[in-house]
């Protein structure tokens, strides 16, 4: 007999999230993206951080400050990772990301192609960018979902002497 426990697609799908959002160096906001195609495949996976070839020792972390000395210039969004990653189009596909995607990452969600948006934090929804980004969303037919789960991944590691 088989085992009827077994986690959801949405769950998986928001733990490889959660758990790509484990590489973000952000100190305040970490997020986890991954796309998906109608087969359950993972496409692409992508997680808030500078640019390729950019380190993350040289440019600032920080959420204060003129826009050249603070992060939101310089850190590129997991929906955009992802979808820059991927090795093959998203045209079709559905992303999962640990926080609704801001009215940039929103352009390239639908410029890509992507049809469907599973999200789980909607916590910056009162502000322009959230405003504005479910507008372009709404507009362009893409589906979105709260995820109605609650991921947490603990993950241990032990350093080899």
């Amino acid at each position: 007999m088989k085992r009827t426990n077994a986690i959801s697609w949405e769950v998986y799908f928001m733990g490889i999230a959660h758990l790509s959002a484990m590489r973000s160096k952000d100190p305040s906001t970490q997020v986890g993206a991954v796309i998906v195609d109608d087969h359950h495949k993972v496409v692409s996976i992508g997680y808030n951080g500078f640019p390729k070839g950019c380190s993350d020792d040289d440019f600032p972390w920080e959420r204060e400050g003129d826009s050249l000395a603070s992060k939101y210039v310089y850190v590129v969004h997991a929906e955009l990772n992802a979808i820059l990653n991927s090795p093959r189009s998203v045209s079709g596909c559905t992303l999962y990301v640990s926080l609704f995607p801001c009215h940039e990452c929103a352009k390239a969600i639908i410029q890509s192609g992507i049809q469907s948006i599973v999200y789980e934090s909607d916590k910056y929804a009162s502000t322009d960018s959230i405003i504005a980004s479910k507008r372009m969303l709404q507009s362009a037919g893409i589906t979105i979902k709260q995820s109605t789960t609650q991921v947490q991944i603990q993950v241990e590691t032990k350093v080899q002497p």
